[in-house]
């Protein structure tokens, strides 16, 4: 197993589909090791930048062990396993457990059905429980409609079977879980702008969706944080702050997509119901993201942006 001891920059990789709308493992292992040899040192495979809801199970079950392969102990993987469903949840926890190359399993807040602070901690330690693989929490309540509270996640950090947490909420409840958690438990925070203080607050790093762009700076910043040098390391937040904002002016993954298909990394189309961008909304991402006119389109753009 390797551990997220040392993983500061984990990305939250797309889901490559060639022109078939199939997995496109070619494009995946390709944008892989891009990543790694650049800077990042972990992987959230099958989360929603995945677009894990638009996979069938057995798409899921191949594509982690395709990835376990290409990654090969490298750097950890979280693979998403969670549903609003604990039976089925605990079940593909499970078969995904068996995988070579998957660390842990990313399992979210159960979402629509709305449960209570109560409803999550019995859903989670009941996953927990069952299974034969290390959980994160996936605290996202923008898309699941369910906050779980900063007091439920210190006790679940209690946890044996739970491991840690990707946190999408605002600062001060990433701060109480850090200062009040159990040493062991990790935390990552999910929104991107949040990279450099979140660190700074005790996390231990980011799950990045703006680093399969800018992963480069990314771990620039990080490393200057950690030399001493705080103002190289605000000032590249400060630049990524709006590249990171626009890599969701449209339903991601669509824009990541759009560049790394113009950079030539073949991330192919997204899966309905996301739609991939139109000519007039690659227009406002190359304005946002500083691009050249109609490199989107044309597919002339650097691997340095």
């Amino acid at each position: 197993m390797t551990t997220l001891a040392n993983a500061d920059l984990l990305t939250a990789i797309v889901t490559p589909f060639n022109s078939d709308n199939e997995i496109d493992f070619d494009a995946l292992e390709k944008l892989t090791n891009s990543l790694i040899d650049r800077g990042c040192n972990g992987f959230v495979i099958g989360g929603t930048t995945g677009e894990t809801p638009e996979l069938t199970h057995d798409e899921k079950i191949a594509l982690y062990t395709r990835f376990g392969e290409i990654v090969d102990g490298r750097v950890p993987v979280i693979a998403g396993t969670g549903s609003n469903n604990p039976q089925e949840t605990i079940a593909l926890t499970n078969e995904v457990g068996q995988i070579n190359g998957i660390d842990y399993a990313l399992v979210v807040v159960p979402p629509y059905n709305k449960p209570n602070q109560r409803g999550m901690l019995a859903h989670f330690k009941t996953v927990a429980d069952n299974v034969n693989i290390p959980i994160i929490i996936y605290n996202i309540p923008g898309r699941t409609g369910s906050k779980m509270a900063p007091e439920t996640v210190v006790e679940l950090s209690q946890h044996p079977n739970i491991a840690g947490i990707k946190q999408c909420t605002p600062l001060e409840e990433l701060e109480y879980i850090v200062e009040h958690k159990a040493d062991d438990f990790f935390v990552f925070t999910g929104e991107d702008a949040q990279a450099l203080t979140s660190r700074v607050l005790g996390a231990d790093g980011v799950v990045s969706v703006a680093s399969h762009l800018y992963v480069k700076e990314m771990r620039q910043m990080f490393d200057a944080l950690y030399r001493g040098d705080y103002e190289l390391a605000g000032k590249l937040q400060r630049w990524l702050t709006p590249r990171m904002a626009a890599c969701f002016m449209f339903p991601s993954p669509s824009p990541v997509k759009a560049v790394l298909n113009a950079q030539g990394f073949n991330a192919g189309d997204c899966r309905l119901p996301i739609l991939s961008l139109n000519k007039e909304e690659q227009t406002q991402l190359e304005q946002a993201l500083d691009l050249p006119a109609d490199s989107l389109e044309n597919k002339t753009l650097p691997l340095d942006l």
